[in-house]
């Protein structure tokens, strides 16, 4: 059996294309999507649009759940801008999104934590960027959650950890938005270092769970000036470079 695990499109429509592109070659039994699927100031229309004609697995993400909590006027900036753009059906199907799935025998979904869809399971932020919890932390996260693959996303950072009882989380990185940086719970950022859309393969063998991470290229420049033209200069410079915007940094 093999999993593709997207992750984070955050309305990135072109490197969601690609992704689906990439999956003709990589021929999956199974797709799955962790949520935060639209947020974002770039197609979260033709997103969802394309989202819905897939139907795949699909958790719900803290943005996805936003869109749905929150009134336009209470939105933050990325999710506003994405829910200007969206239509009755698509808020529906957001609503249909659930906290977590399985996608095979001892294969659970979700899209940060167990029990928290804004906390990170893998990593903790720290001095403004972010250090890898311990096996004992993520262990104790994961309480009473006994698949022996899990698929987590939010952080947007491809990770792979085997914890000594067996069981794999696996972060396949974000489809659509390399780096971002955060106030909560301290400010921090996330960094692919890379512009490419990324997704992940997880394939069950016979000696256990096999983990492929795949970086596509994609007209990043074009999100970037999209994302510029709809007046972020932060994701402008994300999309763009896989780093987020630091001012003092001697590169900006």
């Amino acid at each position: 059996m093999r999993i593709a695990v997207l992750a984070d499109i955050h309305g990135n429509f072109d490197a969601l294309e690609a992704v689906v592109e990439d999956l003709e070659r990589t021929k999956p039994d199974i797709v799955v999507n962790l949520g935060d699927c639209l947020s974002g100031p770039l197609k979260a229309r033709e997103t969802a649009d394309l989202l819905l004609t897939k139907g795949w697995l699909t958790v719900c993400g803290n943005h996805d759940r936003y869109l749905v909590e929150q009134s336009i006027d209470e939105l933050p900036r990325s999710d506003r801008a994405a829910a200007e753009q969206l239509q009755a059906h698509h808020f529906d199907w957001l609503r249909t999104l659930p906290f977590s799935a399985q996608a095979a025998d001892g294969v659970t979904l979700f899209h940060a934590t167990p029990t928290n869809d804004n906390r990170y399971l893998a990593e903790r932020p720290h001095q403004g960027g972010h250090i890898r919890r311990s096996e004992g932390e993520i262990a104790e996260e994961l309480a009473g959650v006994a698949a022996s693959l899990i698929l987590c996303g939010h952080s947007h950072l491809p990770r792979l950890v085997t914890l000594p009882d067996g069981r794999n989380i696996f972060n396949p990185g974000s489809v659509g938005l390399p780096a971002y940086d955060d106030d909560l719970p301290e400010w921090h950022v996330m960094e692919a270092q890379s512009p490419h859309a990324r997704y992940g393969i997880a394939e069950q063998c016979r000696s256990g769970w096999r983990f492929s991470f795949h970086a596509l290229p994609y007209d990043w420049a074009a999100a970037a000036d999209l994302a510029l033209a709809n007046g972020r200069t932060d994701w402008a410079h994300a999309l763009a470079t896989g780093f987020a915007l630091i001012p003092d940094r001697p590169d900006q």
